[in-house]
């Protein structure tokens, strides 16, 4: 046992089993990923020329969504979930899953939060909406953040892990359930707050197509 050293033992909280149930769904997904890089001078200069002149600072999180809700919008193929082997549905409203970062039993944990018909909502909208949320309490027994819970969500917060599984195992063969609670496109931003260059490759998601923001860095002009 001298070999060993000392250690301690910390319990797997059930926020983090939960978090971990969602990953695992994303690698069962077929994912192709594409890196790109994108020039964001102009739109850091437009908020910040905003902030000077009204005070209020707008989210560069929000900005992202944004661009990407109306994408999304103007190109529904994009915007859909294939309904078993014959069908695809296409919807109208763009539901952007988002996670929000909260302290609970001393641990941070990533809360679920779906922006609803976030194509049709402005940049100030979005923005609100997520300071909102940022501050909302939060209740132990729960990982989703909003004001209203289905019924379904209600019976996941309290069942067991194997409950959870079969929950998880319809909604996913489901595309208007999984557009309900999960949304139909995913964005993060992991890497908002590096300096360091690169990319974050994500694990597939629960979304058709998820938005990864990797760091922010400055580059010499060509």
């Amino acid at each position: 046992m001298d070999r060993i050293g000392t250690y301690h033992i910390k319990p797997f909280s059930t926020q983090r089993k939960n978090v971990t149930l969602i990953i695992k769904e994303g690698w069962k997904k077929h994912t192709i990923h594409t890196l790109i890089e994108i020039d964001v001078t102009n739109a850091r200069k437009k908020i910040r020329n905003y902030a000077e002149q009204t005070g209020e600072k707008l989210s560069f999180t929000g900005w992202i969504i944004t661009c990407a809700a109306k994408a999304l919008s103007d190109h529904k193929e994009l915007n859909a979930i294939r309904k078993g082997r014959n069908k695809i549905i296409y919807f109208d409203d763009v539901d952007i899953p988002i996670p929000v970062e909260r302290t609970m039993d001393n641990e941070k944990i990533p809360m679920a939060y779906i922006l609803r018909k976030a194509n049709e909502k402005t940049l100030l909208e979005i923005t609100k909406e997520i300071r909102t949320v940022q501050k909302q309490d939060v209740a132990g027994s729960k990982q989703v953040l909003g004001s209203e819970f289905t019924l379904l969500e209600k019976i996941a917060f309290k069942s067991p892990m194997i409950l959870k599984k079969l929950l998880l195992f319809f909604v996913q063969r489901s595309p208007l359930l999984k557009k309900k609670h999960m949304g139909t496109l995913g964005v993060t931003a992991v890497g908002m707050k590096g300096s360091l260059p690169g990319w974050i490759i994500p694990l597939g998601g629960t979304t058709t197509i998820l938005f990864v923001i990797g760091g922010i860095t400055k580059k010499p002009g060509v």
